[in-house]
């Protein structure tokens, strides 16, 4: 078993760093080339573990991509795609699943689509639910409402559905994608809870971009024209705001100041909000055209109460802040995060309390009362959000050490390396 002590920083850092691409949209942009007309090059893309199971089920598919030094070169089939010998694996890559569900009914035959363990544990039924009702032939392993799905394709035939209550906005994402290529105009409705919206967003942006118009009515009901094509071209994918996380926590937690210069402050990734409650609690954020920088100081005292249904990524950041501030900390409202890939707000109420802080946990979130954690040995539950996060917290608090620390591939493989860069800087 693999374990990492990390060891505090003795000066607080002063950098200006470049993220990795961001994992949403390189991902978004992905199945956008794959289904285009021509050949598409991804630049500033991110290569970890979830993005190479993507297209690692995107070659099965027969689209054809190529890592060069100038990007990633992706030879799209236009809306078609083949059925591959064998079933696709996604490791315990989520997105992939979710998209690669909806995307397998453009083509003709049975496709099987499955993972890790622990992919097989997280929900699906409502997207499955939603192409039964398009008339698409799709179910899960058993009628379980998890993964394996199998899909029995003729073409997308389009048409209205209407999703209620899903567990992730990356059902509506996938059925989006496939719109284009529709034997009949696609219109969704949606009703009552919807988490992590502002994803949606991104993908909107993405079609867009490949020359896919999706016509909206905020972001309840949405109508894809039968078809229309994506289109080849270069895309430039902007850092990763869920990555750069990990160093506004730093920065929060140990002093000094850092900067990331590629990600633009207006970009639609909805995890740039951490930036919003650190300036809420006495941080100082300064955004340039394409650079946003946040610099430390003394963390504000008192009750806070935070909704963070639309960055969920953002908690186990959050709640070591919140472990560490004087005060107590609400989060509420992110009970999807148990279906991530760990139970995240049981893990981050697990770990916390080893480090002697008191967390209560609810159903769909945590109250934490602020202290002075001390070392401990963290599980990370194979959860590269939990190990980089609490990596973070051992920058401040001597002799933490992180269980697994591989995990950290899963999207962002050079974390331990920038971690380690703060120290000359």
């Amino acid at each position: 078993m693999d374990v990492l002590e990390i060891k505090p920083l003795e000066l607080a850092p002063d950098a200006r760093l470049t993220m990795p691409g961001s994992k949403s949209y390189t991902q978004r942009a992905l199945i956008a080339a794959a289904l285009a007309e021509g050949i598409s090059t991804l630049k500033g893309a991110l290569l970890s573990d979830d993005t190479v199971h993507l297209m690692e089920a995107l070659a099965s598919l027969g689209v054809r991509i190529l890592v060069r030094e100038e990007g990633i070169i992706v030879y799209g089939g236009g809306g078609r795609i083949t059925r591959p010998t064998g079933e696709i694996r996604l490791g315990n890559n989520g997105t992939a699943m979710r998209f690669l569900v909806g995307i397998v009914s453009l083509g003709s035959g049975r496709y099987v689509l499955t993972g890790d363990r622990r992919l097989c544990e997280r929900p699906i039924g409502s997207l499955v639910d939603a192409l039964r009702d398009l008339g698409i032939e799709a179910n899960t392993k058993g009628q379980s409402g998890f993964p394996p799905v199998v899909v029995q394709a003729n073409g997308f035939p389009g048409g209205k559905v209407v999703l209620r209550n899903i567990e992730s906005s990356q059902f509506l994402s996938s059925l989006l994608m496939c719109g284009p290529y529709g034997h009949n105009d696609l219109v969704i409705e949606l009703e009552g809870d919807i988490p992590s919206l502002p994803y949606v967003e991104m993908t909107l942006e993405v079609m867009k971009k490949y020359g896919v118009e999706v016509v909206h009515d905020g972001l309840r009901r949405f109508v894809v024209k039968g078809g229309q094509i994506y289109h080849a071209r270069q895309y430039v994918i902007e850092g990763d705001a869920s990555s750069a996380s990990y160093f506004f926590l730093i920065v929060a937690l140990c002093g000094g100041r850092v900067r990331i210069d590629n990600i633009p402050p207006r970009t639609l990734q909805g995890d740039i909000g951490i930036l919003n409650i650190m300036e809420m609690l006495g941080c100082t954020v300064a955004r340039g055209d394409e650079w946003v920088s946040l610099s430390g100081a003394p963390l504000l005292p008192g009750p806070l109460r935070l909704d963070l249904k639309d960055m969920p990524d953002m908690v186990p950041n959050v709640a070591v802040l919140a472990a560490v501030r004087s005060g107590q900390t609400v989060i509420e409202n992110v009970q999807h995060l148990r279906m991530k890939e760990s139970d995240r707000l049981a893990a981050l109420a697990a770990e916390l309390r080893k480090t002697g802080i008191h967390v209560t946990e609810s159903r769909d979130g945590l109250t934490i009362e602020g202290g002075k954690p001390h070392a401990a040995e963290i599980e990370t539950y194979d959860d590269h959000r939990i190990a980089m996060s609490f990596a973070a917290l051992g920058l401040a608090v001597p002799g933490m050490k992180i269980i697994n620390p591989g995990c950290v591939n899963k999207s962002f493989p050079a974390y331990w390396e920038e971690l380690e860069g703060l120290r000359g800087r």
